[in-house]
C-alpha cells in the first residue's frame, strides 16, 4: 500500500484531498492544528469506506516540534502499517486571510510566512530522508501567487516563493527520481481565510462570474486534481505548478 502524508487534512482542500486519497486505497496520514475532532470524523470515515488512515497534531508554525513531529510519523508508520517509510508528501497546510499593505502588521507578516513558507520547506527537510525514491511531493499553492489582489500581497508572495522553490526542490531531487510539482487553487469555497464564503457570501457570485465555468471551485476539485498528480500517470511531470481555477480572470487576459 502506498501511503501519504497530507498536511493541514482537517479542513477544505486537506479534508478532500485525505478523503480521495483513502478511496483510491492509499493509506492517510492526515495533520491537524486546531481541530482534533475533525481530524478523528475524517479518518473514521476513510476507514469505514475500507481504507486507512491515521491523524496527528502538527503546528506549521513551530519548527521546534518537527523533530518530535518526525518520530511520531516513524512510529505510526511502522505500528499501522508496517513500513519505514512513505510514498507521498502533500503540503497544504497553512493560513489564509488578507491585510491591506497600509494596516500590515509583523505578527501578520511572521504567521503567513512561518506558516506557508517556512514550515512546509523545514517539514520537508524532516521527511524527506523517509520517503521512498521515486515517490512525489505537492505542494498546495494559489492563483494569487501569479495574479495581484487588493489585500493579499504578503499571502500572494510567499505563495509564490513556495512554488518557485517547488522547482528548486524539484531539482534537488530529481537524483532521487522524486517529483515535485504544485497545484494553485483559485477562488475556492473552503475554510480560506477562515471560512470567508460563509460569512460573507456576496462574493461568490462576483468571482463566478470571473470564471470560464460560472462557478468558484469546490474543494473535491482541487483534491482530484492534486491525487491525479501524485499517480504514476504524472510521473514524467516535475517542477510544474498547475493553476485549478476553472478559468478564473481567463477573459481578462489575467
Amino acid at each position: 500500500m502506498k501511503i501519504a502524508i497530507i498536511t493541514g487534512g482537517s479542513n477544505g482542500i486537506g479534508k478532500a484531498t485525505a478523503i480521495e486519497l483513502g478511496k483510491r486505497g492509499i493509506g492517510v496520514i492526515l495533520t491537524y492544528n486546531s481541530y482534533q475532532d475533525r481530524a478523528v470524523q475524517i479518518v473514521e470515515e476513510i476507514e469505514k469506506a475500507s481504507g486507512s488512515a491515521a491523524a496527528l497534531k502538527l503546528d506549521l508554525s513551530k519548527l521546534s516540534t518537527f523533530d518530535d513531529f518526525a518520530k511520531v510519523v516513524k512510529e505510526t508508520l511502522l505500528n499501522k502499517w508496517g513500513r519505514v517509510s512513505f510514498d507521498y508528501l502533500i503540503n497544504n497546510g497553512g493560513v489564509g486571510g488578507g491585510m491591506a499593505f497600509d494596516e500590515m502588521t509583523e505578527d501578520y507578516f511572521d504567521k503567513i510566512l512561518n506558516t506557508n513558507f517556512k514550515g512546509p520547506v523545514f517539514l520537508t527537510q524532516k521527511l524527506v530522508n523517509f520517503i521512498e525514491d521515486g515517490g512525489k511531493i505537492v505542494n498546495t499553492s494559489s492563483s494569487s501567487s501569479k495574479q495581484s489582489f487588493l489585500g493579499y500581497s504578503v499571502y500572494g508572495s510567499l505563495k509564490s516563493a513556495l512554488s518557485t522553490w517547488t522547482r528548486y526542490l524539484a531539482n534537488e531531487l530529481a537524483s532521487r527520481k522524486i517529483n515535485v510539482n504544485a497545484v494553485s487553487p483559485g477562488p475556492t469555497h473552503s475554510n480560506f481565510g477562515d471560512g470567508v464564503f460563509d460569512k460573507y457570501p456576496e462574493f461568490i457570485d462576483p468571482l463566478a462570474k470571473q470564471t470560464a465555468f460560472g462557478r468558484i471551485g469546490m474543494p473535491e476539485d482541487i483534491a482530484k486534481v492534486i491525487v491525479n498528480v501524485l499517480s504514476d500517470d504524472f510521473g514524467w511531470m516535475t517542477a510544474q505548478d498547475i493553476e485549478v481555477s476553472g478559468g478564473h480572470l481567463l477573459n481578462s487576459g489575467g
